[in-house]
């Protein structure tokens, strides 16, 4: 095996005695649940401040009970069921969105799997189990729960639903693609797709700094798989009232912001372990401090990262506007997948060279001049293109009707509306009245007057 490919030991999971696996469990559903909670009253207290406003200061000491009083307050609500809706689907698609959102965190190592922790006398790891192929889990988890938000907007028999609905598999797809390249330029390097080798590969280096392409590509997908601001057309109240949780209430409404806040917990934890370092400790600590890896410490550091990235989440959400859904899709498909595809095989061909013991001036050559001459293939593309256009006759532009189809539509990019004719004025109307010097200033009175004569 090459030295830059991680060793895969999974030999210390799978041995826990059943009572130690169930506390394990209940930990990580506890650890999403209160960072749920306490992401909840700070993406508030956030929001508030950045629009200079007190924020919830209500429900506990500094408001921070306010979420929990949230969750109480919608479980008391009245439970209403569309009278359209498909019963069965209607009620199960909030746990199908929900259940998922819990079960990537069962892979995500919350501390070094070589430093074994003691509960109860038992000696066990900081992490619930692992698996060589722990991020095709997490990838194949992530997918189902998409399928409870189309579900939801296909079952409650409304229009405005279904369209959210469609928008949400239609982003999952565009992103997930452009996210699942990402993964793959991590396992290249780690050599691995378990997440605690994957970990342990950044000893020496985090993955943040050897793939910042895929890191920002990863950031930008994870927001856009959360359906959060500013890619939150699933639920956009500007045009879909609500989206697909529209004809929601009550605790099954509840369930969906729930999903919601967990796949943001999740998405982060995994962002965490790929790039970040999982939970290594950042490097000024780690450099004076030996410890600083050991005992219950890399749980600070990785909660610590996690929230980090969720304050990345609250302050897109409160700087950014929400984009249109046709720049959604062009981001996704024309943007994302052709970078993440271009770097993918980048980071392929270097890695080759460095297994086949090539220097690192010998690779950069190689690269750049690979680089170089992609450059210019689209360099002269683009002027053959550009001189191909310049001999064509520009074409009239056909003229765009926003009464078409029956109804008012807003016009595309590239279309414009037709002028509006001139609205006369008030003193305008005022002295057409009353026969004042305006009044031959249009033609039809005019010819009205000298019919008259």
């Amino acid at each position: 095996m090459s030295p830059y490919l991680a060793a895969e030991d999974l030999s210390m999971f799978g041995h826990d005695p059943w009572w130690l696996v169930v506390i394990k469990a209940v930990f990580c559903f506890a650890f999403l649940m209160v960072t749920v909670l306490f992401s909840i009253v700070w993406e508030r207290k956030v929001v508030a401040w950045m629009q200079l406003r007190i924020g919830p200061n209500r429900h506990g000491p500094w408001g921070m009970l306010q979420s929990l009083a949230d969750g109480i307050k919608l479980m008391l609500k009245e439970d209403v069921v569309v009278k359209r809706a498909d019963k069965v689907v209607y009620v199960l698609a909030p746990i199908v969105a929900a259940i998922p959102a819990f079960m990537a965190i069962a892979v995500i190592p919350f501390g070094p799997a070589g430093n074994e922790i003691s509960i109860f006398g038992q000696r066990t790891t900081m992490q619930l189990t692992d698996l060589p192929i722990a991020m095709l889990y997490i990838l194949a988890v992530a997918s189902v729960g998409i399928y409870g938000i189309v579900l939801a907007g296909w079952s409650s028999g409304s229009t405005y639903p279904l369209l959210g609905g469609l928008r949400s598999c239609a982003q999952m797809i565009s992103y997930e693609i452009a996210m699942g390249a990402a993964f793959a330029s991590v396992f290249l390097y780690s050599g691995s797709m378990s997440t605690s080798a994957i970990v342990e590969a950044q000893a020496d280096r985090w993955y943040v700094i050897l793939l910042p392409v895929s890191f920002i590509i990863y950031i930008v997908t994870m927001v856009g798989e959360t359906n959060r601001a500013p890619f939150d057309m699933p639920e956009s109240e500007g045009d879909l009232v609500g989206g697909f949780n529209t004809e929601y209430s009550s605790i099954k409404f509840a369930m969906f912001m729930l999903a919601e806040y967990v796949n943001m917990v999740t998405v982060s934890a995994v962002s965490v372990t790929l790039f970040l370092g999982g939970w290594r400790a950042p490097w000024p600590v780690s450099t004076f401090w030996e410890g600083a890896n050991h005992g219950w410490w890399p749980m600070l550091w990785f909660t610590v990262k996690v929230q980090l990235l969720l304050f990345f989440f609250i302050w897109l959400r409160g700087t950014l506007p929400r984009v249109r859904y046709d720049q959604l899709m062009k981001l996704g498909w024309k943007v994302l997948i052709p970078v993440s595809v271009v770097w993918l095989m980048l980071v392929a061909t270097v890695r080759t060279l460095r297994n086949e013991n090539y220097d690192f001036a010998d690779i950069a050559l190689y690269v750049g001049g690979g680089v170089i001459a992609l450059l210019l293939l689209s360099f002269v593309a683009d002027f053959l293109r550009d001189r191909g256009k310049e001999r064509e006759a520009p074409a009239e532009p056909a003229a765009f009707d926003p009464m078409a189809g029956g109804f008012p539509v807003p016009p595309m990019p590239g279309q414009e509306l037709p002028p509006v004719p001139r609205r006369r004025s008030r003193r305008e109307r005022e002295l057409i009245v009353s026969g004042g010097p305006d009044t031959h200033s249009d033609g039809s009175l005019d010819g009205k007057e000298a019919s008259d004569g």
